[in-house]
């Protein structure tokens, strides 16, 4: 008897369904596939195409602009009849009815604190969240973001007035606290999101040893936040550099950022192509170099505790 029930198999475990291990493997599979990838390549080809056309429109000289279209150069390279010149950009920056070098380094001074400032708040806040249990803490994390469906376009007047009560309209102040304001339920949910997936026992094997809230946020959270730091931070700054309205509305014509000269070019000089170009240009680069060089940090931050099994 007790042969047959040796050479009899153990009934098979049930298997749990689908974890995020597979459909972690699902989605590479799908994400392999040829007809993706095709996809993947002609989309990044048409969204690369106007880039480079005008890349290489800022470098033709006036009249060339004019007579032929941007892509005539690659034959008239081929002709040796090719005429690039870095005057657009002379014009651009340094001419006196554009002056874009001034306006360009407004964009760095309003673009730095309204990333800085929200990073610092949300990252006390969302620790607070996260890790500090008080009365009324879910209800006020659902507060806040719930706050991310607020249009902007409806706070712009009230904060409008409360910056001219307060005498600080026009000055880089409104633009920093309109940004930050904006900007911090999003920064708020992401990092606590990312706290959260932080095991727990790290955190009370650190306050077991004596370490109070201080060192916990500084020597045991704070470490393990790099990529979603660095994910806020690339969307935070994309998005105020590439910013029109809040500038707009909130500045004025000491604090007006490279995107509002830029839109003044297009509405007042739009035929002058070969300064628009220019200057567009201009404007898109420092947030191209941005993204490419901490695109590394930015997958990171988005796939960062997606993925578990």
């Amino acid at each position: 008897m007790s042969t047959i029930e040796a050479a009899t198999p153990a009934p098979e475990v049930p298997r749990p369904p689908s974890t995020m291990s597979d459909r972690a493997r699902k989605a590479k599979k799908a994400l392999s596939n040829p007809w993706a990838s095709t996809l993947a390549v002609v989309i990044a080809i048409l969204w690369t195409v106007p880039t480079i056309g005008l890349l290489v429109t800022s470098f033709r000289p006036e009249l060339d602009i004019r007579q032929s279209g941007w892509w005539t150069v690659f034959g008239d390279a081929l002709a040796g009849e090719g005429v690039f010149s870095l005057r657009n950009y002379e014009t651009a920056l340094f001419d006196g009815s554009t002056d874009l070098a001034t306006y360009f380094v407004n964009s760095f001074v309003v673009t730095l604190p309204a990333v800085f400032i929200p990073i610092c708040i949300a990252l006390l806040a969302a620790y607070g969240f996260a890790w500090v249990d008080f009365k009324g803490r879910d209800f006020l994390f659902i507060a806040v973001f719930a706050l991310q469906i607020v249009p902007i376009q409806i706070t712009l007047v009230p904060l409008l007035t409360a910056y001219v009560d307060l005498g600080i309209n026009g000055t880089f102040w409104t633009i920093w606290l309109s940004h930050s304001a904006f900007a911090l339920p999003l920064a708020i949910f992401l990092l606590h999101n990312f706290m959260k997936d932080i095991p727990a026992s790290l955190v009370e094997a650190a306050r077991m040893d004596g370490a109070g809230h201080v060192q916990v946020f500084f020597r045991v959270v704070l470490p393990l936040l790099t990529p979603a730091l660095a994910a806020f931070a690339i969307f935070q700054f994309l998005w105020v550099w590439n910013d029109l309205l809040v500038a707009l509305i909130m500045g004025n014509l000491n604090t007006f950022p490279l995107t509002v000269r830029v839109a003044e070019l297009a509405g007042s000089r739009g035929g002058d192509w070969h300064v628009l170009s220019a200057g567009a240009f201009i404007s898109m680069i420092v947030p191209l170099i941005v993204f490419l060089s901490l695109q590394r940090y930015f997958v990171r931050g988005l796939l960062a505790g997606s993925v578990k099994g």
